[in-house]
């Protein structure tokens, strides 16, 4: 299942104080590879098939520049850049060929609550994909904050084409493929990242990985547990600079017979807030973290 408009959640985009520091801790510790640089962004992949899963730009603070989606086509492109003012958002530029090295045809966008947003179709992929030990290989979804999370969700579903696949009390999962969500609304007093998360191959993985952060003076902040809606594995770390990002693994995968899932049926025994209940955290520093970084104003790739 995907939608006519967006079929994927592609790669993130971030503005840092240091971008040789962050780029080292992708690479040698988060297990990403640097797959192209330019004038403007060091550009790092995963084991799949995308480009490149994060950009890392030079910013006086941390923040999110941007949040790239795929486009299965050049119309569906054209189309976004009709649909998104027609539901609130604004085109910052129109459809064009795209200056980075992963190309395609695209347009860049705000969302009606701030955010960046850009929908690719067309762009460069890698023939040498395949799931490797202890590498995420793509991303799996970006979660963020808002204050007005009925309003995010109509702009996603009216402009995007986007579905819902499960509203708890305090998030709305949003899917545009078979993944259970590429985004998803927080209910918060803010309209802040909440988290970037990085597919792994497995359990093991997660599990390697959480052990290779430690080492490495990253400690698990939340984790390791298993979600209810998407269930999904996870173990939620702090980057450099503050950025909260999460090993995952066995995302559920949807169609349109999946029944929407409502907060009544999202409900934890006291004590628990995962399908385990073993999990350390959410941390004091993790929740701080996830109402510390913004959405940039402009972007300019």
């Amino acid at each position: 299942m995907s939608t006519p408009l967006v079929n994927g959640l592609r790669s993130v985009a971030i503005g840092v104080p240091d971008v040789a520091a962050a780029v080292r801790f992708y690479v040698d510790t988060w297990h990403l590879a640097e797959v192209a640089r330019d004038a403007r962004a060091v550009y790092l992949r995963g084991s799949g098939a995308d480009h490149h899963l994060l950009s890392v730009e030079q910013s006086p603070q941390p923040v999110v520049l941007a949040i790239t989606l795929g486009a299965p086509s050049r119309a569906a492109v054209d189309a976004l850049a009709e649909r998104v003012p027609a539901n609130g958002g604004t085109v910052l530029r129109a459809p064009a060929p795209q200056a980075d090295p992963a190309g395609g045809y695209g347009v860049v966008f705000r969302d009606p609550q701030g955010r960046i947003l850009r929908a690719v179709s067309d762009g460069a992929r890698h023939a040498d994909a395949g799931p490797a030990r202890d590498r995420p290989e793509r991303l799996a979804h970006v979660v963020v904050n808002s204050r007005d999370v009925a309003a995010a969700q109509a702009f996603y579903e009216g402009a995007l084409g986007m579905k819902l696949s499960d509203r708890t009390r305090i998030m709305a999962f949003m899917r545009c493929n078979t993944d259970h969500h590429s985004i998803a609304l927080a209910d918060a007093d803010n309209d802040c990242l909440n988290h970037i998360a990085f597919v792994m191959p497995g359990l093991d993985d997660v599990m390697r990985g959480g052990g290779r952060m430690k080492d490495a003076g990253y400690p698990i902040h939340w984790g390791p547990g298993r979600h209810g809606p998407g269930n999904n594995l996870f173990n939620y770390f702090l980057g450099p600079f503050g950025f909260p990002i999460e090993y995952t693994a066995e995302v559920s995968t949807v169609d349109d017979s999946y029944r929407v899932g409502r907060p009544e049926d999202w409900k934890w025994p006291p004590g628990r807030i995962d399908q385990w209940g073993i999990a350390v955290g959410p941390t004091p520093e993790l929740k701080a973290a996830q109402r510390a970084i913004g959405f940039a104003a402009q972007w300019t790739a």
